[in-house]
């Protein structure tokens, strides 16, 4: 049997076997996303000879456990965490404001604080944004002008109530 049709025939087979492996072992669907990734790769790039179904199932297991384990323990991963869960000083800012902005940014719904993440933190261009995530150039532009009118909202908001509590002193 072909490589790629035999690989593809395991993937169809075994994915959400592995999925779930990972999954179990790592708590976490993103590691277990990588651990499904990685798994059918070193399959493809070992390709191994199976005395039997059971014997490749054991493999993709194994192999997905292993995954974890390494993942899990890497130094890499430890120090890893998603960006609206970094602590305050992980990303310096100049200015109290720069702070106080990426602040608001992270209150966002993820789909637009993605947007002005890669506009104004990455500096891409709205072509690349759309690129970057799969969306049309008017996406990316709707969602960054959506996103700008609730920052411009939320800063406002913020004004009024720092000039209400200027006058109640």
């Amino acid at each position: 049997m072909e490589t790629n049709s035999r690989v593809e025939k395991l993937f169809e087979q075994y994915a959400d076997m592995v999925y779930r492996t990972a999954l179990s072992y790592g708590k976490d669907p993103h590691l277990a996303e990588d651990v499904v990734q990685e798994v059918f790769l070193r399959l493809i790039k070992k390709n191994p000879q199976f005395e039997s179904p059971a014997h490749e199932k054991a493999w993709l297991i194994r192999v997905a456990v292993n995954r974890c384990k390494s993942l899990l323990v890497s130094g890499w991963r430890k120090r890893m965490r998603p960006l609206d869960e970094a602590p305050e000083h992980a990303i310096p800012f100049e200015r109290e404001e720069e702070h106080q902005m990426y602040e608001m940014l992270l209150q966002l719904p993820p789909k637009y604080r993605i947007v002005l993440y890669l506009r104004y933190y990455e500096q891409y261009q709205v072509k690349e944004i759309a690129g970057l995530l799969h969306l049309t150039p008017n996406a990316v532009s709707a969602r960054l002008s959506r996103a700008k009118k609730m920052m411009k909202l939320e800063l406002t908001e913020d004004f009024q109530r720092k000039e209400m509590c200027h006058e109640n002193i």
